[in-house]
């Protein structure tokens, strides 16, 4: 929409953000007349009207089989619209058009901002399936013709008041019309069985839907009085009851057709079994997260261990190998920990590659610098634990093989990714140092240290990489990590 109204109109940004905010709304429109609705814009220089948006009903069949935002249509072609446009009143004279043999009503309501119409909605019902009207339909054509009234002279949308119509009721929910001292006057059957849920044993109908909802609504002390207006219809605004071991969720819509408010929609749905399915998460989350963090209490006792029998160990071989340990179960011990205070199987494994490099570190204090450039992102935790081990394995490798006795240098680890958002998207892990560099013949994928023979059965077998460790120019050595960004099915 933002495009074609840049492009083939003279509307300003904020009559763009109006139009915006009816489009987020007139599903309701849409579902309360059982009808299809176009919004037309006149273009820049006035001789056509371009399409911008399109909705069809939820409550009724579609009068239009094709998509038909983006189209032109020369004025005069469609008499309704210019009606509309030049007159700001709501035109509804004209025989049903067919359309592939269907009946079709078209009405046209101007849409006003501020005192200028902005462009038209064209309402289009689909007339093949009309039989006499039940209340409930009564009802909705009612509350809809309210509703093109207010459209019409730019009290609705409400301006501040974005919705979500994703989580908000919709018409089908349950819809109940309040007069306006806020009692009922209809409730749909959808509407009284979610207040039946609550606890109601009687019909709505005659009720103030105010004082109804707040007795039903358990509470301690004053009654809500912000409850009660909004049940009432008072004010624009959502809100969720609870009681009797149910919820529902409520939406009032104020009516002012001709700028005097003569009544309310509540539209209401029984959200029970979706907040209790929440309630479940929550409580799964949170056993999730305490698990991770026993697991870290655990993986530290047991570095611990391993700590003080290293102090008894009397060859220095033991002593080191014991120390490797250590920090090897100190790497997994770190992912844990991060998982333990996220709210999914995600880490954001930046933080997590400082703490290794950081912990590593410790094998040369002061005399090897280590750091970081690039950014690892987040990452699963299918990714994140065996590459905290793999990236623990080779900077001890670096750390302990590359440098002389009291030589310094640095360590140098970066990240790359590659085709983020994809299914193929790849993370190029590469640790450089400018130490000694490698033996003569040595060959990385047959070398029998236990540290690169857990690189190798990691990369490849855990994360599904590959491994690679070179010759650095002009002196050191560089290891290339190349591995998908998401764990492999």
């Amino acid at each position: 929409m933002n495009d074609l109204v840049r492009q083939h109109t003279a509307l300003s940004e904020t009559e763009l953000e109006w139009l915006h905010l009816l489009v987020s709304e007139w599903q309701l429109l849409s579902d309360l007349s059982f009808a299809d609705l176009v919004l037309w814009v006149p273009t820049l220089d006035g001789t056509r009207y371009v399409s911008v948006a399109q909705m069809r009903p939820n409550t009724g069949p579609t009068s239009y089989q094709d998509d038909m935002v983006g189209h032109l249509v020369p004025r005069g072609r469609r008499p309704l619209l210019d009606a509309a446009l030049d007159e700001g009143r709501i035109v509804r004279e004209g025989d049903p058009e067919w359309r592939e043999e269907v009946p079709v009503r078209v009405e046209s309501i101007p849409v006003r901002r501020e005192g200028r119409v902005l462009g038209v909605i064209a309402r289009n019902t689909n007339l093949l399936t009309v039989r006499t009207p039940s209340r409930l339909e009564l009802t909705y054509l009612q509350s809809a013709s309210d509703l093109a009234q207010m459209i019409a002279a730019g009290s609705f949308p409400f301006p501040g008041q974005q919705v979500d119509m994703d989580a908000s009721p919709r018409v089908g929910d349950g819809l109940i019309r309040l007069d306006a001292d806020g009692v009922v006057t209809y409730a749909s059957p959808n509407a009284l069985s979610a207040y039946h849920r609550l606890g109601l044993a009687s019909d709505l109908v005659g009720q103030h839907l105010g004082d109804t909802t707040t007795e039903l609504a358990p509470s301690r002390g004053p009654v809500d009085e912000a409850l009660v207006k909004l049940a009432s219809g008072w004010a624009p605004r959502e809100t969720e009851v609870e009681g009797n071991g149910g919820v529902i969720q409520l939406r009032a819509i104020p009516l002012k057709p001709k700028g005097i408010r003569i009544g309310s929609l509540v539209l209401c749905r029984d959200v029970t079994e979706l907040r209790r399915r929440e309630r479940e998460l929550i409580t799964k989350d949170a056993t999730i997260r305490e698990i991770h963090h026993r697991v870290k209490n655990n993986l530290q006792t047991v570095a611990a261990l391993l700590r003080l029998q290293a102090r008894r160990m009397d060859s220095e071989n033991g002593r080191e190998a014991l120390n490797e340990a250590v920090r090897r179960v100190g790497s997994i011990a770190i992912v844990h920990e991060t998982l333990s205070q996220n709210l999914d199987e995600r880490v954001e494994f930046d933080e997590i590659a400082d703490r290794v490099i950081a912990m590593v570190a410790e094998i040369s204090p002061g005399k090897v610098q280590c750091r970081r450039t690039g950014r690892f992102g987040i990452l699963d935790a299918e990714v994140a634990t065996p590459l905290s081990m793999v990236l623990t394995e080779i900077l001890q490798n670096a750390l302990e093989h590359a440098f002389t006795a009291g030589e310094g240098g640095t360590v140098e680890v970066s990240a790359t990714r590659t085709g983020t958002g994809r299914a193929d998207a790849r993370l190029m892990i590469t640790v450089l140092d400018d130490g000694c560099g490698l033996p003569e013949g040595f060959d990385p994928q047959r070398a029998g240290n236990l540290g690169l023979q857990i690189v190798r059965t990691l990369v490849e077998g855990e994360l599904g990489g590959t491994f690679d460790m070179v010759r650095a120019q002009p002196r050191g050595t560089k290891v290339v990590l190349d591995i998908p960004s998401s764990p492999q099915k």
